[in-house]
């Protein structure tokens, strides 16, 4: 079923929709337990993800470790997911103004003014909110470390 009638689906029935997105490149334990928090904000999550060549344009030429397909597979399978929509642009503004959630969330490392369609969100009666991270974990920092365990290993 085609995303879009998917949410109209839910809206129909009166769902409460939240929304969030990233990269989600590699999978850790901050992003589960912000995944699950988002999820108890509302009845349905969906998780915009960032295409291959988003994440290259925010992240550099290395990234993603991960291709946007295995990303989503993975998105998928955790339990507070509802629905994976893969964009394309450098935010998900376009995205956010088709979902139209009744909740936006992004991390505790956002403030409302700087989360990319939350004056949106806020026009028609929409919440916008941020999570608190509770792991200090971040694939920036995985990626970082499997790169000095294997330099120590060379040296």
């Amino acid at each position: 079923m085609d995303y879009k009638k998917q949410i109209e689906n839910w809206k129909k029935e009166g769902k409460k929709i939240v929304f969030t997105n990233g990269c989600f490149d590699i999978l850790h334990a901050g992003h589960v337990d912000y995944l699950e928090k988002a999820k108890s904000l509302g009845d349905v999550l969906v998780v915009g993800l960032n295409s291959d060549e988003s994440v290259k344009r925010l992240k550099g030429q290395t990234r993603p470790v991960n291709p946007q397909e295995y990303r989503k597979k993975v998105l998928q399978a955790l339990k507070p997911v509802d629905l994976v929509v893969i964009f394309d642009e450098d935010t998900p503004e376009r995205l956010i103004k088709e979902v139209k959630p009744d909740i936006l969330v992004k991390g505790g490392d956002y403030t409302i003014d700087n989360i990319v369609g939350a004056d949106f969100v806020m026009s028609y009666g929409g919440k916008v909110t941020t999570i608190d991270f509770v792991y200090d974990v971040s694939t920036s920092k995985i990626i970082e470390k499997i790169g000095e365990k294997n330099q120590n290993r060379n040296s």
